[in-house]
């Protein structure tokens, strides 16, 4: 599988478990000239900014290592851009999303600063 359906396949399995665990997606793959976000999801009252990263296996790391300060602040960037774009006032959230094996089952998620 390539490395941009495996991707989006972890994407869509964090998405699952997201609706599952009683959150709203409201964007997925949202995207601008300068900035990204995997997925954006609403729970109660708070705005959830999810980066998803895959990993086959942790035994090159976990896919949080691969969480950057640039990433990072590229993350933020994108949360406010989203945040004043959509007049957004209220509570948000960044959140990494590590999911690992063959079958995407293993979904772990951080909040990130």
């Amino acid at each position: 599988m390539k490395a941009t359906a495996t991707g989006r396949n972890a994407e869509a399995a964090v998405a699952d478990y997201l609706v599952q665990s009683g959150f709203k997606i409201l964007a997925k793959n949202w995207r601008t000239r300068w900035c990204e976000i995997d997925i954006i999801a609403q729970k109660d009252k708070i705005i959830h900014f999810i980066e998803v990263k895959y990993r086959f296996s942790k035994s090159h790391g976990s896919g949080f290592e691969y969480i950057t300060e640039h990433k990072l602040n590229q993350i933020k960037f994108a949360a406010r851009f989203w945040a004043a774009q959509n007049d957004w006032d209220g509570d948000y959230r960044l959140i990494a999303a590590e999911v690992t094996g063959l079958n995407f089952g293993n979904i772990q998620l951080v909040e990130i600063d």
